[in-house]
């Protein structure tokens, strides 16, 4: 019986030798059939080769342009902001309303329409011209952070 610290074991083993004669045990052929495209040596087929026939690789056509990767930001108008009088505008209060979809996504107001009322807009952005205005209606502008949604596990462990 062998034992552990007498096996023989070699890290880099070396590679089959084949075709080197029939007594070589892998020898003539080398395992490889007799004849075809398979047993020839040099370039074989690519992984999109499909026999002869026209590959999937050329029957599509080529995606021209790139894909962003970055989610656009939701629009508000200026205008639609009447509706929060005296009150803190923020993506929560802004979802709350049905203006956006999302509380977790940025949300740039642009300017539509005339602001008759003093409001506190905290969002990611807002065109230059809206800040003026909000300024000049004796509100303000802080430029705040995407809220990043819960995860479930902190919201798991709310509920208890």
């Amino acid at each position: 019986m062998t034992k552990y610290n007498e096996l023989n074991i070699i890290a880099n083993k070396s590679t089959k030798r084949v075709g080197r004669g029939i007594a070589g045990g892998q020898g003539k052929t080398a395992g490889r059939g007799t004849k075809g495209q398979n047993s020839r040596t040099g370039k074989k087929q690519g992984s999109m080769f499909a026999g002869g026939s026209r590959t999937l690789v050329t029957a599509i056509p080529k995606a021209r342009g790139f894909k962003s990767l970055r989610t656009p930001s939701q629009v508000v108008y200026l205008d639609h902001l009447n509706a929060f009088k005296g009150k803190v505008i923020d993506n929560q209060a802004l979802f709350n309303a049905g203006y956006i979809s999302s509380p977790y996504q940025a949300v740039k107001v642009i300017l539509r329409g005339e602001l008759t009322e003093s409001i506190n807009l905290q969002v990611f952005s807002a065109s230059k011209n809206v800040k003026a205005v909000i300024t000049k209606a004796g509100g303000t502008f802080v430029k705040t952070a995407v809220p990043l949604r819960m995860s479930t596990k902190v919201a798991k462990d709310d509920n208890k």
